[in-house]
């Protein structure tokens, strides 16, 4: 068993599309319109084949208040393996991206934390 695909909720499939492949450097895998909405699905470059991220419209009831909790508590919704945080901290934050935890190096892990624009906090991690 391994896990194929993940959501992450979004305000905006188009902006959240332009973040994740402009921005965070993901590859659009699939673009199905389905009514108003689309199956909207990006990978990693690196792993064209592997899991895929869904960037699902956020309009169930019960995703505004789940959201909204988790960010209050700075809760990340998702977390993606980087090579180097500093690194992918500089350049993304060069870009614009907000950040709500800087690199953080907790024993043999390093974290930050950042805004996605479509409503989630997600945090970038590297296991030594």
């Amino acid at each position: 068993m391994k896990i194929h695909r993940t959501s992450v909720f979004v305000d905006d499939q188009e902006k959240a599309l332009r973040f994740y492949t402009d921005v965070l450097g993901f590859v659009k895998k699939h673009d199905v319109p389905l009514g108003e909405n689309r199956w909207l699905t990006v990978v990693s470059p690196e792993a064209p084949d592997g899991t895929e991220l869904l960037l699902e419209p956020a309009e169930h009831p019960v995703v505004r208040a789940y959201r909204e909790g988790l960010a209050e508590d700075g809760i990340p919704l998702a977390a993606f393996a980087v090579d180097d945080v500093p690194a992918e901290f500089d350049r993304l934050r060069a870009q614009g991206v907000r950040f709500t935890q800087e690199p953080l190096a907790m024993g043999g892990v390093t974290t930050a934390v950042l805004d996605d624009t479509c409503g989630n906090l997600v945090q970038l991690l590297h296991t030594a």
